[in-house]
């Protein structure tokens, strides 16, 4: 993909456009609790994370890895940007320690999580061209320190992130554990019920190799996009023996060597977010244009309707009277011609439709059947009192006819 169009996405996540109602297409990264999320996330960026027992991603990491060429044979440029505006510089060594301290700033030093996103920027020879949104991982059981709630505050960070038509779910899955009991799974079959948009990660492939193979090719759990299975970095590996590590897996083990080449590596896992960061950007952003350009054009229209700069005294006199002016000419329509043209949506509060309810509110208090009052019919005092009255006329006019005297 051309990283400008992506640059483009990312400058319209950063004005938070979402706000607005406007959905961008996203990768988002969702997992439980020690599913190795972390450990994916730095392999693709080929930088350390923050690492610890409990949540070790306590807010929204919005990562964007650019392949930056100018950064070959030097050091990459990472930056964070959080808060009200606020950037940081930082390095390879310290960046887990930014990390650590931004998320601190954000939801407090303790365990707890916040809904404000931190962003990441990573310029890098060689790294794959993609954002992506790493979410708290899922966890039951609260401890030490996090709240009582803890679940539901993640369930409802991760379900606003991939509700969205426009979210592609990255599902990480330990190979250690049966896919269809990962909370992760029930929670993103419950906005993607066929898994359209659901791409699983598999990690910890040489820890449990046992039955990997049918896992991934049997599908129980609808994962749409595929499967990718993985090696973690472990304990001191750089990130390029990490790869050649996982290679030789691969391509050695016994049980794992089945697994279809398609589906195995960390490279095969950027290329294919890639592929579909591509395709669901070139799907999405027609229709993001689209709706940028109606909320323009309704917010310049709400502008010109806006009282221009008033500079002096007899402007505001002015301005005062054509609002005046305008009020009036809305109340003669409404009250005097009956006129709603203004109020297409308030039916229900036009004069009309308000004399219809007074009029069936009256009708419910009428007896069905013409009471008698001394023998005579309903209404025949007041029928008396029309026809004394039918001599009394103005010059010039026509004498009405007599009213009817039945009932």
């Amino acid at each position: 993909m051309p990283r400008p169009l992506l640059d483009a996405v990312d400058r319209l996540r950063h004005l938070k456009v979402t706000q607005e109602g406007i959905q961008l297409p996203t990768i988002v990264v969702v997992g439980d609790q020690s599913s190795g999320k972390s450990s994916v996330l730095e392999s693709l960026a080929g930088i350390s994370l923050p690492r610890g027992q409990g949540i070790c991603t306590r807010v929204p990491l919005v990562m964007q890895l650019k392949d930056d060429h100018s950064t070959a044979g030097s050091q990459p440029v990472l930056q964070l940007e959080y808060g009200s505006g606020r950037v940081v510089t930082t390095s390879e060594a310290k960046v887990a320690d930014a990390i650590d301290e931004a998320t601190a700033e954000i939801a407090g030093s303790g365990k707890g999580i916040s809904d404000a996103p931190i962003t990441l920027v990573v310029r890098k020879r060689g790294v794959p061209d993609l954002t992506l949104v790493d979410l708290p991982g899922i966890t039951r059981v609260p401890v030490k320190g996090q709240p009582d709630d803890i679940y539901d505050q993640v369930s409802r960070i991760i379900k606003e992130y991939i509700t969205p038509k426009e979210s592609i779910i990255l599902n990480v899955l330990s190979a250690t554990v049966d896919f269809p009991t990962c909370e992760s799974i029930r929670m993103s079959q419950q906005v993607d019920r066929n898994g359209e948009r659901t791409l699983a990660v598999v990690t910890k492939s040489d820890k449990a190799p046992e039955g990997l193979l049918d896992k991934v090719t049997m599908d129980d759990v609808n994962i749409g996009l595929g499967y990718v299975c993985v090696r973690n970095r472990v304990g001191d590996e750089t990130y390029d023996q990490a790869r050649a590590e996982e290679e030789r897996l691969f391509k050695k083990h016994p049980l794992l060597s089945k697994i279809d080449k398609s589906m195995v590596g960390i490279p095969v896992l950027a290329q294919r977010l890639m592929q579909i960061q591509a395709a669901i950007i070139a799907k999405c952003l027609p229709d993001i244009v689209k709706q940028i350009n109606d909320r323009l054009s309704r917010s310049s229209g709400e502008l010109e309707q806006m009282p221009p700069d008033l500079n002096n005294v007899a402007d505001a006199v002015r301005a005062f009277f054509h609002i005046v002016k305008r009020a009036c000419t809305s109340l003669e329509k409404i009250l005097v011609r009956g006129e709603f043209d203004e109020y297409p949506d308030d039916r229900h509060f036009h004069g009309t439709a308000r004399i219809a309810e007074m009029l069936n509110a009256y009708a419910k208090k009428l007896p069905t059947e013409c009471p008698r009052r001394g023998g005579d019919l309903f209404l025949m005092e007041e029928v008396h009192v029309l026809e004394e009255t039918t001599g009394i006329k103005l010059p010039d006019f026509l004498p009405r006819s007599r009213p009817s005297s039945s009932c």
